[in-house]
């Protein structure tokens, strides 16, 4: 912890500097105020108690102490200051993408496969980016982790350690925050308390924390249809009053109301033995998508004119209300000759969200566009179910000779549905065009239900050896399989009932079934040799994996070829998708000089990804999938500096240089057109040499604080920080008309008066209010702009609105404070 009262405390922005120093260095790690030199932070992410700086592998550990005053709130704001990692902010209601190194080969915008990064809370598998409330450190580690954590690993892996009850004192914490984001019309907040308490002494304890963050949003949907398939939602542009009767304005649409908690309950009734029961909640109601729709019409749409830099163009709003839930018990027993930890997880996600889907009809050409009144919302409702259970034993011999061992059963249920709906399409279809079906009162024009189940099983174990004083060498191995089921179905209720005269409440379900499993192993190589009590170079060969399974699209039939309907399924090849893996090589160096009050720490890097799974749609109703390419890989330096300059200023410096691309050719990389052989396919393919998405090839961050006592005993701390990013690609080779996003440059500032039991911080993020892209959604073939839009291009291309970009948080001015209180 920061001792507050001295004359030299890391703070905000610097701490989070410091973070990104390294991936090896500790972004955690305090000033000893004494020595002025950087104290040692103990991490667990080898599954042993060890020094960050010591540990001979690629970790980054953030502590409470730096989250909180560089007022990091999730996992956005972890990678803006870890090198290696990056997390395109895209808002609440989705799940921003996590890349490590490149390691993508999605479009910028969601991903669909379940991403290269497995996040955990203590040592429970748990998918989502929580808040970060009550946090003791979150540890990232870098590169392949496949043998100590599994599945998801391909790139690395995040844990969020909570901090752990107190069994001897009671403490407590308040704090508050409450900021103004540029462009919104309301102040945000934040409101958060802790409590720990004993409840018998040295024995057992609780400890409670409960949160609520609210986020105005700053981005305005100003075109909602006022009522769908009565309202235009493509009025005469040029007439205000037009306007005014068709459409409705949504100021701040993506604001965010978020509660977190946890409670945990200690025991320890031994010295041999404790537990720890924990449950955790956490509840988001997104309002909408944070996507400018600014440049991004097709000119020959009005509306094009009036759209402003923080305006959406969506046709309904957005909101989407996400649902997670722990249940974990975490046991330890001392068996003498090695420690014994089961860990046991219980987790639930629910989510319900509405989005507009008018552009997807539009763009399959199926005349949709022909009702001036047309427009179509999607609900969708997810849930997942997972158990999952960890045994191990690590060795505690003092001997040359040390071991983990362990085995790992992971079992997840997923369920979706998902509903498009056409206001009075078919009262259009009948009365206009003549259509002599039946009227479809519900709207309901699209019908899905998928459900799949995976279950994986893994025995694990790691080797080390010292085989001089200077000298270890590690070998790791797991041996997984895994199976994985999944039935879905698809209707088309309007089209059945409007032009096939099935009944006007008729939905039938006629259910396929997909199965695929697959087993293997993974390997670890570690050496490290400590040249002088201050360098310390090291090797790793790491491998990581992720499971591969079954698409939620039901198969075509037999005779797809011979149809000429509306029709959704996936064909042979459409059905599975396999396995990836990676091979990761990386020899880095950690040092430190002048008795500790400078580090420099570098590492160089090879990543071999096989058969990466990459996102794609069908051919017959463009529904979204996961398919298979041959190969990509990833290659890069990154370097970290930290400084001790006098009494009062700490510098920091990072530079992460990654080089990421396809190595052989990706035929069908975005879809199979009929043109085998033509130009045209080129579009559709990925080629030997196309860079990744996702990730820029240079990454830079500078940080620097000073520190000085005032008013006798209270503590001054002025931090400045700059993170900065070269251009990305938006598709893999730019292919489907991908674009370059510029690079760009993000400048926070802060300054905190604190004494031992409470902080006034004022901060300033994003300080010059910086306007940039950070990732898109779909791409400009959707308005007629394409390369090939001659070819490709459906009917209504100059009324689509689904191409737009995700931007950057506005400047954001906010007064934070902090009581704790203990007996």
């Amino acid at each position: 912890m920061f001792k507050k009262s001295a004359p030299f405390h890391l703070s905000a922005v610097t701490g989070a500097v410091l973070a990104a120093c390294t991936s090896q260095s500790a972004l955690a790690q305090t000033v000893e105020i004494d020595e002025k030199q950087i104290e040692t932070v103990e991490v667990t992410a080898t599954r042993r108690s060890g020094s960050l700086q010591e540990v001979p592998i690629n970790i980054s550990a953030l502590t409470s102490d730096v989250l909180d005053q560089q007022n990091i709130e999730d996992l956005d704001g972890v990678a803006r200051w870890v090198p290696g990692l990056t997390v395109t902010d895209q808002g609440g209601r989705e799940d921003s993408p996590i890349i490590v190194r490149g390691l993508n080969t999605n479009s910028s915008g969601p991903s669909s496969d379940g991403g290269t990064v497995a996040t955990y809370f203590g040592d429970i598998p748990l998918f989502l980016n929580m808040r970060l409330v009550d946090v003791d450190r979150v540890e990232v580690l870098i590169g392949p982790q496949g043998t100590l954590y599994g599945a998801g690993t391909l790139g690395g892996a995040i844990r969020y350690i909570p901090k752990q009850v107190d069994l001897d004192f009671m403490s407590g914490e308040v704090s508050g925050d409450l900021f103004s984001v540029s462009e919104s019309d309301s102040l945000g907040g934040e409101a958060s308390f802790v409590f720990n308490a004993p409840i018998i002494e040295g024995e057992l304890g609780v400890r409670a924390s409960l949160n609520y963050f609210n986020n105005p949003g700053f981005l305005d949907y100003n075109y909602v249809v006022r009522e769908g398939g009565v309202s235009l939602p493509d009025p005469d542009w040029t007439d205000a009053d037009a306007i005014e009767d068709n459409l409705k304005s949504v100021a701040d649409a993506n604001g965010e109301d978020t509660i977190t908690g946890r409670v945990a309950l200690r025991w320890a009734p031994t010295d041999e033995f404790e537990s720890t029961l924990t449950y955790f909640y956490q509840k988001q109601d997104v309002e909408g998508r944070s996507i400018s729709h600014y440049n991004a019409l097709s000119s020959d749409n009005g509306l094009s004119d009036l759209i402003g830099k923080y305006e959406s163009a969506y046709r309904y709003e957005e909101p989407r209300e996400k649902e997670d839930e722990l249940l974990s018990l975490e046991m330890k027993a001392d068996l003498g000759f090695a420690e014994l930890v089961a860990a046991t997880g219980l987790s639930k996600f629910d989510a319900n969200g509405q989005r507009d889907q008018t552009d997807l009809l539009i763009r399959l050409d199926y005349s949709y566009e022909e009702f001036p009144a047309f427009s179509s919302y999607t609900e969708e409702v997810e849930s997942r179910d997972i158990f999952t259970q960890e045994l191990r034993l690590v060795s505690q011999d003092s001997g040359p000779l040390s071991w983990i061992v362990g085995g790992f059963y992971y079992d997840v249920i997923t369920d979706g549905t998902s509903k498009e709906f056409t206001p009075n399409f078919d009262e259009y279809a009948i009365d206009v065009w003549e259509e002599e079906g039946n009227y479809r009162p519900d709207d309901l024009e699209y019908y899905s239900v998928d459900e799949t189940q995976t279950t994986e099983k893994a025995l694990f174990g790691e080797l080390s050896y010292e085989i001089t004083d200077d000298w270890d060498v590690t070998v790791g191995l797991r041996a997984y399989q895994y199976d994985v089921f999944s039935r879905s179905a698809v209707d088309l209720p309007l089209y059945y009932s409007v032009y096939k005269g099935r009944a006007s409440d008729s939905i039938e379900l006629d259910y396929g079934e997909t199965s695929a499993d697959d087993s293997g192993t993974l390997l670890k190589l570690n050496t490290s040799y400590q040249f002088t009590n201050r360098t310390m170079g090291y090797f790793t060969l790491s491998e990581g994996f992720r499971i591969g399974g079954a698409n939620s699209v039901v198969a075509c039939p037999d005779n797809i070829d011979e149809l000429n309907n509306q029709i959704v399924c996936a064909i042979e090849e459409e059905q599975l998708y396999e396995a990836d893996t990676t091979q990761n090589y990386e020899i880095g160096v950690k040092t430190s000089f002048f008795k500790n009050k400078l580090q420099l720490n570098t590492a160089l890097f090879y990543v071999d990804w096989q058969d990466p799974q990459v996102s794609g749609a069908t051919v017959n109703g463009q529904q979204p999938i996961v398919v298979n390419a041959e190969g990509a890989e990833s290659k890069g330096a990154e370097f970290s500096m930290r400084a001790i300059i006098g009494d009062s200023i700490t510098t920091y410096a990072t530079y992460a240089f990654t080089q990421a691309e396809l190595t052989a050719d990706a035929p069908y990389l975005f879809g199979v057109i009929a043109e085998q052989g033509s130009e045209l396919q080129d579009y559709y393919d990925g080629k030997d040499g196309d860079r990744l998405p996702g990730t820029a090839e240079h990454q830079f961050s500078f940080g620097v604080t000073y520190s000085q006592e005032v008013f006798g005993d209270k503590m001054l701390n002025v931090n400045y920080g700059i993170t900065a990013q070269s251009d990305i690609y938006t598709t893999v080779g730019l292919r489907q008309d991908g674009e370059a996003l510029p690079g760009y440059a993000v400048s926070n500032l802060n300054a905190s008066i604190s004494d031992e039991q409470w902080s006034v911080t004022l901060y300033i993020d994003n300080l010059f209010d910086k306007y940039a892209f950070t990732s898109t959604r779909r791409n400009v073939g959707d308005i007629g702009l394409g390369e090939f839009n001659t070819e490709l291009q459906p009917n209504g291309t100059e009324l689509q609105r689904n191409y737009g970009h995700y931007v950057l948080t506005p400047r954001t001015v906010g007064l934070m404070f902090n009581y704790q209180f203990g007996m």
